[in-house]
């Protein structure tokens, strides 16, 4: 019989196991529950034949197989599954009722979200000559519904559901309220972070209980990562389908042109949002998701470039040059360099040693962090000459936010190259680092228009 330390170190052991297989991506969820199941059986068969719980986890796991192993036969096993989870029938362990209800409520979130970006219309509001309203409330019409439907598949308690609801409203309180200037700068701050102080929500419904935990934060970023490119499949396919449409239409004398911009693409933008969501959740991968492959793609290419530029830079001796579109295309390049960190964190084995990828990774974390603080200067530089604006402070301060977050991940991956640090300290680091973008973004939009007179 196990003592109740023996019991809490085979615990640990299970749940470290269990991680390892969720990250593997190749087995669904359904599929660990019955792994583990036959795990756990393993271990009190030998446990029971006189083993200690340590060696019979050992055991057990070395007669299920090599995990990677593991993984690819489930792929071959299961590679159909995204198919019936979308058209036939329901993956193994649920109900063929179960996933068309998924399905269903999916779509129809998806419908209210497309209906929800016509309804100021019957209030006489249109999207060319009320284009500030609109997009001060783009992620409003589209992210209340997302985080509804993650709400309604994790069974949110309703103390959850009040925060849920109390952030939204707030939301569209300061979105609406404040008396922005027409194309002003605090308008077009508020349109840019609105969205990224929501998805805090929207992350705390996916992740539903789990999101205290660091592996619930960090399968939130994953998620958020695949609905980019699901996303932008869809939109891709979205913009070809509409032209030949618009063909068609003009081949009869007839100029589509004015019902798609005015109906087809703002609603099929908002209800893609959902359906993607729903994708990304049906789908089953095979051997290995798309964040390793994506990161050692362009992860590579983009220290070359970072280097290069640092490179020209001394070699040169010229400043980052401040400037509106200038600035943003920087910042946007480095959340790029954070991206495609974050989406390799996600899909990396945290038990496994240090390799030449990791070494990839710290070279661009340097980089990304020279060029940070180079436009950093330019920027304080700038406020100096020039004094402070809305854009200027809020470029200011998130590039400090990027510094701070690219100087410790920095020191954390080094020291797991040294062997130490684990690993699971540089992906704690991120995930608690969410708040922090999160706040950030709320101060913007709360605090900035009446600091700076809603210019």
């Amino acid at each position: 019989m196990p003592t109740s330390a023996q019991a809490v170190s085979l615990e640990a052991q299970i749940e470290q196991w269990r991680s390892y297989l969720r990250r593997r991506q190749a087995i669904h969820a359904v599929d660990v529950a019955e792994l583990e199941d036959h795990l756990r059986e393993q271990v009190a068969g030998l446990a029971g034949a006189g083993l200690a719980s340590d060696e019979a986890f050992l055991v057990a796991v070395k007669r299920m197989g090599d995990l990677d192993a593991l993984s690819r036969e489930f792929a071959r096993e299961h590679s159909e599954r995204l198919w019936k989870q979308l058209v036939v029938a329901a993956p193994e362990g649920a109900s063929p009722a179960g996933v068309r209800t998924d399905a269903l409520a999916a779509f129809g979130l998806a419908l209210a979200a497309a209906a929800a970006i016509k309804l100021p219309a019957l209030f006489g509001m249109q999207l060319d000559r009320d284009a500030g309203f609109y997009a001060r409330n783009l992620g409003l019409f589209v992210l209340p519904f997302l985080a509804g439907y993650f709400a309604w598949k994790r069974k949110l308690g309703w103390r959850t559901l009040g925060g849920l609801a109390i952030a939204f409203a707030a939301a569209a309180m300061f979105a609406n309220l404040y008396p922005f200037r027409a194309k002003g700068a605090t308008e077009a701050l508020t349109v840019l972070h609105l969205p990224i102080a929501l998805w805090l929500p929207v992350g705390i419904a996916y992740a539903g209980g789990r999101w205290r935990q660091g592996d619930g934060r960090m399968d939130f970023i994953r998620f958020s990562g695949e609905l980019f490119i699901y996303y932008v499949l869809i939109a891709l396919g979205g913009g070809v389908l509409t032209a030949f449409m618009a063909m068609m239409f003009e081949a009869i004398g007839l100029k589509a042109e004015p019902v798609f911009a005015t109906w087809l693409v703002p609603c099929g933008a908002a209800g893609a949002v959902l359906i993607a969501s729903w994708l990304v959740e049906a789908k089953q991968s095979v051997i290995e998701n798309m964040a390793p492959v994506l990161t050692r793609l362009f992860a590579p290419i983009l220290t070359v470039v970072l280097l290069v530029f640092l490179g020209t830079v001394l070699w040169t001796g010229r400043g980052i040059e401040i400037e509106r579109n200038v600035l943003i295309a920087f910042d946007l390049l480095l959340v790029l360099v954070l991206g495609l960190l974050l989406y390799s964190l996600s899909a990396r084995d945290p038990q496994a040693p240090p390799g030449a990828f990791d070494v990839v990774q710290v070279v661009l974390l340097a980089s990304a962090l020279l060029a940070d603080a180079l436009a950093l200067w330019a920027i304080v530089a700038r406020i100096g000459e020039f004094g402070f604006t809305p854009n200027r402070v809020a470029a200011l301060g998130e590039n400090v936010i990027l510094l701070a977050n690219l100087a410790w991940s920095a020191v954390l991956y080094l020291r797991f190259l040294r062997r130490r640090e684990a690993f699971a300290r540089l992906e704690r680091w991120q995930t608690d680092y969410l708040y922090v973008y999160a706040g950030w973004a709320a101060v913007v939009v709360v605090l900035f228009p009446p600091l700076f007179r809603y210019v």
